[in-house]
């Protein structure tokens, strides 16, 4: 007698071993990634993370009327990317609060003053969870008391209406940064997304640099031409920043750096905050804005009427939404700039509540930075590595630029030069 076949016994104990493999690995992968997470939070505890750019005060301006009676920040407001259950969730250190306002509007200055006027109340309303941070120190001990240091960041240099008196004044508002243009050129300096103008900096626009540099105000070069950054890079005397930029290398979108300005950057000491704008870092997201605008341009050609033009456009959109990036899109970004520009020079600059609708899939809002941070760690970053992406390298530039500021307003006063002084015109 023939012996039965041993193949379907063998099947099922493999089948029974596989089953019961998934079942155990399953949990220990968990565990395994429950442990980044542990070591991610502790490691946040430790060094406060420092978001470059976060467009609350925006929201708040044309969502809600200004008015924190409108959206209570101290409740959940799904409408937002921000509120402070999520910013104590997402173990947020501190924070440049963007003080955004177009940069075609009729009163740039006034408008640039109320934004910032909308963080001072946030600060004011919630003291227990928010406080006003001036210099690097400021932040590390208000990390340590349990707050959140807040500071303003000046989205485009068309606010200071060509005024180094105006520049002072949002110095003395709280303005840290300046972010020298937006999506237009100002009258001294070149926009990434606009025409040159001046090829870089006028006279007048290197002056606006020494007088960011003799106050302590970083200078921001998200927004602008390679050929700003150029200048900018020969005038400055303090580190700059890149507040919500990424690299070229993924997305060829003029507003992100390409590798030898990365590397420029490490030679200056400046820090690349990488943000989590899908077009800005995610080749599928830059090419589906591509498709978009012609898609547009077409209806436009079309149609006379503007309005049908836009709903038909968001008909389309409805039909062909945006692809997300995942999580790990960002860490690529990350890791890449540090193989180019150094670890000592990249942070995190998210640009939350200026992302639109769609966002890096587990960053959608600033609870998920312990995420960010897991992912590092998960991919074999140190500790040490961590600090210095989440906070320690902005801190650093901080301190340089305070060091050099002390030592200009030593040697020279205010600079009461004018843009016709410089530049001539009639401006």
């Amino acid at each position: 007698m023939t012996a039965p076949s041993r193949a379907p016994h063998l099947a099922a104990v493999a089948a029974m071993l596989a089953a019961v493999g998934l079942t155990v690995a399953a949990p220990a992968a968990r565990a395994q990634e429950d442990s980044y997470l542990a070591r991610a939070r502790a490691i946040m505890r430790e060094t406060p993370l420092i978001d470059g750019h976060n467009d609350l005060a925006w929201e708040i301006r044309t969502r809600a009327s200004l008015s924190f009676d409108s959206a209570d920040i101290a409740k959940p407001q799904p409408q937002f990317q921000t509120d402070i259950a999520r910013l104590r969730a997402g173990l947020v250190g501190a924070q440049f609060w963007s003080t955004y306002t177009p940069p075609d509007g009729a009163h740039p200055f006034h408008d640039g003053m109320e934004q910032g006027d909308v963080v001072h109340r946030m600060v004011e309303r919630y003291p227990e969870t928010f406080a006003m941070a001036g210099t690097a120190d400021d932040i590390v001990r208000l990390h340590k008391e349990g707050k959140i240091g807040s500071l303003l960041g000046l989205e485009g240099g068309f606010m200071i209406e060509n005024s180094l008196s105006l520049l002072r004044e949002f110095y003395r508002d709280g303005v840290r940064y300046m972010t020298l243009t937006h999506t237009l050129s100002t009258d001294w300096a070149d926009a990434s997304t606009d025409s040159s103008r001046h090829g870089g900096l006028t006279r007048f626009g290197e002056e606006v640099v020494r007088e960011m540099n003799r106050l302590g105000m970083l200078v921001d070069l998200s927004h602008t031409a390679d050929s700003t950054v150029w200048d900018v890079l020969r005038v400055s005397e303090a580190p700059v920043i890149f507040s919500h930029s990424s690299s070229r290398h993924f997305v060829p979108h003029p507003r992100n750096l390409p590798d030898d300005l990365a590397r420029a950057v490490t030679k200056n000491g400046g820090v690349i905050m990488v943000n989590f704008v899908p077009d800005f870092i995610y080749l599928p997201a830059y090419e589906w804005t591509q498709r978009r605008d012609s898609v547009f341009r077409q209806l436009r050609a079309r149609l006379s009427d503007l309005a049908g033009a836009r709903d038909s456009i968001q008909a389309w959109i409805a039909q062909h939404p945006m692809p997300a990036p995942p999580l790990s899109v960002v860490a690529d970004e990350i890791e890449y700039l540090r193989n180019v520009a150094g670890v000592d020079h990249v942070g995190i600059g998210s640009d939350l509540d200026g992302l639109g609708d769609v966002t890096p899939l587990g960053l959608e809002d600033v609870s998920g930075y312990p995420r960010l941070v897991a992912e590092l760690l998960r991919r074999g970053w140190s500790d040490g590595d961590v600090k210095r992406v989440i906070g320690l390298n902005v801190l650093r530039v901080m301190r340089e630029a305070e060091r050099v500021a002390a030592r200009l307003q030593k040697e020279r006063g205010p600079s009461t030069a004018t843009i016709r002084e410089l530049d001539g015109g009639n401006r």
